[in-house]
């Protein structure tokens, strides 16, 4: 699929997590830190946007990692590769070829494992443990889905191969191509952070205290 492995250290599941149908490994794409997040460029430094980048991954994988759900991040580049690793999250290398080819790499890894997957925007600031929780246990069992308010697709989770179509209005694709799935529409699936409009959304909630350091511009 274009992908090379790194370790960060975790070991496959010898079985399901207690409370899950079958094990799940929740694949998470990372972006470049170095490119992060430019549609913020009016309201944030570089600096302050890559250390954006990494706060909403790490606290995604975190959330994916507190459900009992194996964490793999779909790292864009090797500096993202080796800060997965530091975290103590496994990895696995871009090449060039595209976040659908990423996803299936993930999903060509839990088939030979007999697990389900989830492939989980990295970007959802308002993600709570219950709310990811439960979408690990749903992945579990079948097929599940959630559209973030763009249209797009900010989980997506199944068993076996799949024909992923990443971009603009994915989640109606998506949602084509999955048997009886469950969807969910719950507030940290819905908000992917991604321009400035998201940004202020999110510091008005109450869950977005934690970003509260970004709210003064610094350009």
């Amino acid at each position: 699929m274009g992908f090379g492995g790194q370790s960060g250290g975790s070991q496959p599941p010898a079985g399901p997590h207690p409370g899950l149908t079958l094990p799940v490994l929740a694949a998470v794409p990372v972006k470049r830190f170095g490119v992060a997040k430019r549609r913020l460029a009016p309201l944030l430094s570089s600096e302050a946007r890559a250390a954006l980048g990494r706060d909403l991954a790490a606290r995604t994988l975190t959330r994916l990692a507190e459900t009992g759900a194996d964490v793999l991040t779909l790292a864009a580049d090797e500096e993202v590769a080796s800060w997965s690793a530091e975290h103590g999250w496994e990895a696995m290398v871009d090449t060039g070829t595209g976040l659908d080819a990423a996803a299936a790499g993930a999903v060509a890894r839990t088939v030979r494992q007999d697990r389900a997957w989830m492939v989980v925007h990295a970007d959802l600031p308002l993600l709570s443990l219950e709310e990811a929780t439960d979408a690990v246990a749903a992945a579990s069992q079948g097929a599940v889905i959630a559209p973030s308010d763009d249209g797009g697709t900010s989980l997506l989770a199944g068993k076996g191969s799949f024909s992923f179509a990443y971009g603009p209005g994915s989640f109606h694709r998506h949602l084509s191509r999955l048997d009886q799935p469950r969807v969910i529409t719950a507030t940290g699936w819905l908000l992917d952070l991604d321009g400035p409009d998201d940004l202020l959304a999110v510091l008005r909630h109450p869950r977005g205290a934690w970003l509260a350091e970004y709210a003064g511009p610094s350009p």
